[in-house]
């Protein structure tokens, strides 16, 4: 048999069915076809158990693992090669097995609100004492009472465009979402205001992609290693080691910052109580090489302020509701 007569060796991709998740999937299934021409990229995708249940907040829902354990099972069971996550959903300790093998440049983590037309002329700074905004993350929901404690807070599910054809149809008067989600889906045009971090400190890993792997597949970790972005690994190994610390998930109200300078990486984080009385936010800097370290040390001057008991605390009320 020639050669040319070979079969070209097929990666799998698995994704979630969503239209963010598709977008985000063939975005990476296009970057490593144009790197890797002579191997076949294709994608099988999947439902999670976030997709599913849609009519209870995550909070309760209570598994770290909601947009990401099947497609986990299913690199496990070798019906994948890898799959494609935003990085925030995807629990910073891995099942036995699995690995991070590549984090892709981050677009614009910050938080966004998109309002409803008839507050076209509003920031957040100037909604109405009242006015209800959309969000199913605590995160945002303990800074935003932090900081605006007159607006009223309503839980929102659904995939992007179910969310803001509720809000548009005025069962909302405006939401919280990610920045990086409504770009992707060039849906840009819809951010009234990009929220800046001293009201509300992103999510984990938001605006980055992780794919994971199979531990020890070094074929797919040379693969996919050709849009590996050093400094949003670097920012994001920080971030999820600050979040691994604090054995915090999408349940609790973390948030974080991350910049680099040089070889230098700062790192802000927070920990907030759910009514937003009380929130605690320091800040790290050193070099880019111990970002894990950074991460880790700053969990522990936070704990050290009482970061735990207000996890505690959650963690109590969550399982009580």
């Amino acid at each position: 048999m020639t050669s040319s007569a070979t079969a070209a060796r097929t990666v799998r991709l698995g994704s979630r069915k969503s239209q963010l998740a598709l977008v985000q999937s063939e975005w990476v299934q296009a970057q490593l076809q144009a790197h890797h021409p002579n191997t076949q990229f294709e994608i099988e995708t999947m439902s999670t158990q976030g997709d599913k249940i849609l009519d209870v907040p995550l909070a309760k829902i209570g598994d770290k693992g909601l947009f990401t354990k099947e497609l986990e099972v299913g690199m496990l069971a070798k019906q994948t090669d890898l799959a494609v996550h935003s990085l925030k959903d995807l629990p910073t300790n891995l099942p036995e097995g699995l690995v991070l093998g590549c984090v892709t440049e981050r677009e614009n983590p910050a938080d966004a609100l998109v309002v409803n037309a008839k507050y076209g002329d509003k920031k957040l700074e100037t909604l109405p004492d009242g006015a209800v905004v959309g969000t199913s993350s605590l995160r945002r929901l303990a800074q935003l009472r932090h900081h605006f404690p007159k607006l009223a807070f309503k839980d929102v599910r659904g995939n992007l465009n179910t969310r803001l054809k509720k809000l548009d149809d005025g069962e909302y008067d405006a939401l919280i979402l990610a920045a990086a989600g409504l770009t992707r889906l060039e849906m840009g045009d819809r951010i009234q205001q990009e929220i800046p971090s001293d009201i509300s400190l992103h999510a984990v890993g938001q605006g980055a992609l992780g794919i994971e792997c199979r531990e020890g597949d070094r074929e797919i970790l040379d693969i996919i290693q050709v849009i590996q972005h050093e400094p949003t690994l670097y920012r994001c190994l920080a971030e999820r080691a600050f979040l691994r610390t604090l054995e915090g998930g999408c349940q609790v109200p973390i948030g974080v910052n991350t910049s680099i300078e040089g070889d230098r990486l700062t790192l802000v984080g927070m920990v907030a109580s759910l009514d937003g009385q009380r929130l605690l936010r320091d800040q790290i800097t050193g070099s880019c090489q111990e970002a894990e370290q950074l991460g880790t040390s700053l969990a522990a001057e936070l704990r050290g302020r009482g970061a735990g008991e207000i996890l505690a605390e959650i963690l109590a009320q969550v399982d009580r509701s």
